[in-house]
């Protein structure tokens, strides 16, 4: 019976459902991470009658015909970048970005890797760092005797020096914005890759039309609705159940027809 595959068809979907939607709950309170849905859609149909066909010599046609369904196939799993909400830490070096942008990190091989994460720290050399640090491009260093570090909304980076009355201003951070950023390519530690999908890399100023703003002494949060992720974990339960019973009917269909005498 078509029945069989096309309710376990359901039951692959369903799980697939539910392992997205335990990602979003499991990552409520990782910093900057941007919550997933996954969308489905129906596979082959197989045609018992085709549509449009002659029914009779006079020359009526089928209006409908007989398609059946052979069930639903995952077509992507789409990840919602709206904004988080920002928190406030007092870290002077937790910058949160408001609006569009990410941060650009430099990875250990050279190459640069994206992220709306900023919770920030110095290394040993002074510089701007992921909490694993690496780089936070491009590279500003914090001299030794700074203090009262700011970072202005436009990304500008300056601080009072030991001895000197006057901010000195130590570099510019920048914002990198991407045509559809929901086509990075995700590789954890809450980085994203640069793809085919999410266009080229846009680098800008923070501030600037097209860009967000940087908020210093804050953190964004994840963008997880649990209330919502919840209410979707009961439907895509429920309908995991059902399909579920499907397979229990058709297994009962085929045993009263196997015991016909």
């Amino acid at each position: 019976m078509r029945s069989l595959t096309t309710a376990a068809t359901g039951m692959q979907a369903q799980q697939l459902n539910v392992e997205v939607i335990s990602n979003n709950l499991a990552n409520m309170n990782t910093t900057g991470f941007k919550r997933q849905r996954a969308e489905f859609q129906d596979l082959l149909y197989q045609n018992v009658q085709a549509m449009g066909m002659n029914s009779s010599d006079a020359g009526t046609i089928v209006p409908t015909g007989v398609q059946v369904g052979l069930g639903v196939q995952a077509a992507s799993i789409y990840r919602i970048t709206e904004q988080g909400s920002l928190s406030n830490t007092g870290n002077p070096f937790d910058l949160a970005i408001s609006g569009r942008g990410h941060f650009r990190v430099q990875m250990p091989d050279g190459s640069d890797a994206y992220t709306r994460a900023g919770n920030f720290a110095i290394s040993p050399e002074g510089e701007i760092v992921t909490a694993d640090g690496y780089t936070v491009s491009p590279g500003v260093a914090i001299p030794q005797d700074a203090r009262e570090v700011s970072v202005n909304a436009q990304g500008q980076v300056q601080a009072l020096i030991d001895g000197q009355t006057e901010p000195q201003t130590l570099g510019q951070l920048e914002l990198v914005t991407f045509f559809n950023e929901a086509g990075l390519e995700a590789m954890g530690d809450n980085l994203f890759l640069e793809s085919a999908a999410s266009g080229p890399a846009n680098v800008g100023t923070p501030g600037s039309p097209g860009y967000g703003t940087i908020r210093q002494g804050f953190v964004e949060t994840a963008n997880v609705n649990a209330v919502s992720e919840i209410t979707a974990l009961i439907q895509a339960q429920r309908a995991y159940e059902m399909n579920a019973r499907v397979i229990t009917a058709s297994d009962e269909m085929l045993a009263a027809s196997s015991n016909l005498r």
